[in-house]
């Protein structure tokens, strides 16, 4: 007996000994292939901080600055179901159960078995007596174990591949609730600008009334021609237009809101902003690393380390596979005999498995691999170029928008006060009224400036949050100045007591 283990032992570190000098000779043969595309520098960029680190699908409540409860109820109600949102989840619980599965594999695997198999035997076959030509009833019951051992990082390298789409995965969420929430406020945002618009608007047109019928007076005393009736009667359709294009315009944000908060159409066909929303203070100097926490930029370092995992795992191909298999329990010819002591069996079957010639199939995948890295290292070398960019646009843009406003201001202030001084004149008979409404034109002219300037820099800073992942938290808004008043309803000139 003593012999017979000895002699299974030295056949059994021969073998041993072969395939260890075939991955050897293997793995002396693997090509040192390696990616063509490298990671940017982003310190270099002016991003510090930027490292692949657990990803919160947590969105900081950037719109709450505002102090507008309404916009905070539908950035709550489009958050909690919009389908978006709800894609990006699911993907990323795909993920998370895919990472699941393979850290499972990396473990040690135990099954049960129960076989029972009735069988009638050739009388000219292979067994002899008392087998030939009889029927038997055989029975197996065991447990059976396999054990890949991991020893070249193979099954690591795929479990940090996964880890790493985990996390891009969760970023996925963020930059998907970081868009919706920049859409909604953005359809709000348009949904005040249509509104404040058409007051203007509706100015405009009794404006546009007065003067007709202070025309019509004036034909009527000789004083003017039909042809300033004519002009006069003309301006009326195209104010009237006007509104009916602010109408439609109001319809359309709020069919959009109501999509993102997914609601029918005209569940918010009576929505209106109360109140003038005004941009809120940007802090003088942006942290350089909050770059480093934006959702997309976060997703393409994850998803660049993960295909360098990818890699790591088609180069561990190259190396032996060990494995340990084992089994024990009972078998017996008849079932009567199945769970006797001298029914028990075990084995255990260590192995080494090494493709030696297949084609340059391994050297092909780890190509593949390589190329998919470079991709996702590309991806994350323009992802972190454009978000660079779309900083540097948008402070630019809302500086320059400032200073619009200032200058329009000062415009505004000046007709206002022309307007006042026209109002003034005709109260104390020294002037006409129709100088008081041609004067009122350009206030309103104003007006509608000040509106759409002021949309723009409310749309700039919202592009500058988004840009910056939402993670701007600019101070606290400032008391309404008199430039908040720029989008009220013009002076009324009709009003001449």
């Amino acid at each position: 007996m003593s012999d017979r283990i000895s002699r299974l032992r030295r056949a059994c570190t021969a073998s041993f000994s072969v395939l260890a000098l075939a991955a050897l000779t293997a793995c002396s043969t693997h090509p040192e292939l390696q990616a063509d595309v490298q990671a940017l520098d982003a310190g270099k960029l002016g991003v510090q901080g930027v490292q692949a680190k657990e990803f919160s699908d947590a969105l900081p409540a950037w719109w709450e600055g505002y102090g507008d409860p309404q916009l905070n109820a539908l950035m709550q109600q489009a958050l909690s179901g919009n389908p978006t949102v709800q894609v990006a989840q699911a993907r990323l619980r795909r993920v998370e159960a895919m990472e699941a599965a393979s850290r499972g594999a990396d473990k040690p695997q135990i099954q049960a078995s129960a076989e029972v198999d009735r069988q009638h035997f050739s009388k000219h076959g292979f067994y002899p007596p008392p087998l030939a030509g009889a029927s038997v009833t055989s029975g197996t019951l065991q447990l059976q174990g396999k054990w890949e051992l991991d020893l070249f990082g193979r099954q690591r390298a795929e479990i940090e591949a996964l880890v790493g789409q985990k996390r891009a995965a969760q970023a996925d969420v963020q930059a998907a609730r970081m868009v919706l929430s920049w859409n909604v406020a953005r359809a709000y945002l348009e949904l005040g600008r249509a509104q404040f618009q058409r007051e203007v608007s509706e100015r405009t047109l009794a404006q546009r009334e007065e003067m007709l019928g202070l025309i019509r007076q004036r034909v009527q005393a000789g004083l003017d021609t039909n042809v300033e009736l004519k002009q006069g009667e003309g301006a009326l359709p195209d104010a009237r237009t006007q509104i009916e294009a602010w109408d439609d315009e109001l319809t359309r944000m709020r069919h959009a809101l109501a999509m993102l908060t997914g609601q029918a159409p005209d569940a918010l066909a009576n929505l209106l902003v109360k109140d003038v929303v005004e941009p809120l203070p940007s802090p003088e100097h942006i942290p350089v690393d909050v770059l480093a926490r934006r959702p997309d930029v976060m997703a393409a370092l994850w998803r660049a380390q993960a295909a360098g995992h990818q890699v790591d795992s088609a180069r561990a191909l190259f190396y032996p596979n060990v494995d340990l298999v084992s089994y024990a329990g009972y078998n017996a010819i008849g079932l009567e005999q199945l769970i006797k002591p001298a029914s028990w069996q075990w084995g255990l079957m260590p192995a080494i498995h090494l493709p030696l010639f297949d084609g340059e199939q391994r050297v092909a995948n780890l190509q593949g691999k390589l190329a998919e890295q470079d991709v996702a290292l590309a991806n994350y070398n323009q992802t972190i170029l454009q978000a660079v960019q779309e900083v540097a646009d948008h402070i630019s843009t809302t500086q320059s928008v400032a200073r619009q406003r200032q200058d329009q201001r000062l415009a505004q202030k000046s007709v206002e006060a022309a307007y006042e001084l026209a109002l003034a004149r005709y109260k104390a008979g020294l002037g006409n009224y129709l100088t008081v409404l041609s004067v009122e034109s350009a206030v309103l002219t104003q007006r509608h400036k000040a509106i759409d300037l002021l949309t723009q820099a409310l749309d700039t800073q919202l592009n500058l949050i988004r840009a910056l992942g939402g993670h701007l938290q600019p101070a606290a808004p400032s008391a309404p100045t008199a430039s908040s008043d720029n989008t009220k309803a013009a002076p009324q000139a009709g009003d001449r007591s």
